[in-house]
């Protein structure tokens, strides 16, 4: 017994250093957190800092006696998802994360590994727990792996075998199977601040690691600029200083930065935007929403960022189509018959000359008067229809081609209305289980105040002719 339990943990001893070896060599290769720094490396990655007391931004999680500064601190990392845009610290984090853990750290970059090397280093990981080491994985740009590849690790992270920590700049709900989400903890990393970024290039200037061979001199206001236009994003305010100082004057080891120098790189804006990502879907919403509440300075505001975005603008004419019917309908019957109109005009010339023509929609759309009444009776009759199954027809309107189906009853009783003056009849259309059901509730606002009154007329109608 005891020969067989030692010659068993030898093997296993033996399958370690094999896999070990692999995978040192494998990630020696991949590793993201690559500690060379030297000076041909971009100034984002000379200075990114290694402790949490050189890191910036993210107070609501690494603030004094905040969540993520305490499992750092003490080692006990739960899976976590770092959920946040570009150049917020994601992947900082993990490095300084790396640094300070007693775990075996394994990273990776989800655009270049396959499930086979998953695989391989989830079974090194179920055999260092055997071992009593824990195993911590980060995984980079998590979002880019498929369900065969996220399903992979949840086994691993439900026995415990592994920690994940995976980086994403999407929106976890739609990008992480729901299994692997529920065993992890979603930290959101927001935009940073103005002041954030202006001290992160402030260290870096003042870092050994940024323009060691250099003295740069700025105008005072500089360093907010860069700041201002990098938008929340370290990594572009970082670029951004380093090409400042590329093409700033130089004389020996000095480097100014001048103001004209400056506005040749920060002239353009940077816009934040993804055709297929969360930020898509947030500004069709914030162009709905405007629209809606007849903010038309708003909706025209969100309609240029989608378009300066690149976003198509047949997707925005056709949200324009449904919004003319769910948030006015009868209200205005113009709207939609006009953004019926601006979609063909889309079709028909395209972007750049497009845009006045989706600006007219939108401007029209969110001054018009609003109304859901279409949308609420839709939505209430759906209900029924799926609560109440298959009602059957009642027999007075019923079609009947055939002498059977008259045989049957299909048709007896039917009233024709236009035999009335009134063009209306006593005949119930409504099946009996939905009996004085009411669906459309007409407003009071624009148009639709007429048809109002009419279905008041017909109701006061039916009360003066009851049906037999």
């Amino acid at each position: 017994m005891t020969a067989f339990f030692v010659s068993n943990v030898r093997l296993r001893y033996n399958y370690l250093n094999s896999l070990t070896m692999k995978r040192g060599a494998k990630l020696k290769q991949e590793s993201l957190f690559n500690t060379d720094r030297g000076t041909s490396s971009p100034l984002a990655y000379r200075v990114r800092p290694t402790t949490l007391d050189g890191f910036k931004g993210q107070d609501h999680l690494l603030g004094p006696g905040k969540l993520l500064r305490q499992l750092i601190a003490e080692d006990q990392m739960p899976s976590l998802i770092f959920w946040g845009p570009p150049g917020v610290g994601k992947t900082t984090l993990a490095e300084i994360i790396a640094r300070q853990t007693k775990s075996h750290f394994i990273t990776f970059s989800a655009v270049t590994t396959g499930i086979k090397e998953i695989r391989t280093i989830m079974d090194e990981a179920e055999a260092n727990r055997d071992f009593g080491e824990r195993t911590m994985v980060f995984i980079d740009e998590i979002h880019r792996f498929n369900k065969a590849q996220q399903d992979a690790f949840l086994p691993y992270v439900e026995r415990g075998s592994i920690t994940l920590i995976g980086a994403t700049t999407e929106n976890p709900s739609f990008e992480i199977n729901a299994a692997l989400l529920s065993r992890c903890k979603v930290l959101v990393l927001k935009e940073l601040t103005t002041d954030a970024l202006t001290e992160i290039l402030k260290a870096a200037l003042a870092s050994p690691q940024g323009f060691p061979q250099l003295t740069v001199n700025l105008q005072s206001d500089t360093l907010q600029l860069i700041a201002e236009f990098a938008n929340g994003d370290a990594r572009m305010a970082l670029n951004t200083l380093e090409m400042a100082v590329l093409n700033g004057e130089h004389e020996g080891q000095t480097t100014t930065i001048t103001t004209a120098g400056l506005h040749q790189l920060i002239n353009t804006k940077s816009l934040r935007y993804d055709k297929n990502g969360e930020e898509h879907y947030n500004m069709i919403s914030a162009l709905h929403k405007s629209m809606r509440n007849s903010d038309v300075d708003a909706a025209i505001y969100w309609l240029m960022r989608m378009l300066n975005g690149g976003e198509d603008p047949l997707y925005i004419a056709r949200r324009l189509i449904r919004f003319a019917s769910e948030d006015i309908g009868l209200a205005d019957r113009q709207a939609l018959p006009l953004t019926v109109a601006v979609f063909q005009a889309c079709q028909l010339i395209g972007m750049p000359e497009c845009d006045v023509n989706l600006t007219e929609a939108v401007t029209y759309l969110a001054l018009a008067p609003k109304s859901n009444a279409l949308y609420a009776a839709k939505s209430a009759a759906q209900a029924d229809v799926r609560a109440k199954g298959n009602l059957p027809v009642p027999l007075q309107i019923r079609n009947a081609p055939t002498t059977l189906m008259k045989d049957l009853g299909y048709g007896d009783d039917y009233q024709y209305a236009h035999d009335t003056a009134a063009k209306l009849t006593t005949m119930t259309t409504m099946p009996p289980e939905l009996a004085n059901q009411t669906y459309y509730e007409p407003t009071d606002q624009g148009q639709e105040k007429a048809w109002q009154q009419r279905l008041t007329a017909i109701k006061q109608w039916h009360q003066a002719h009851p049906a037999d």
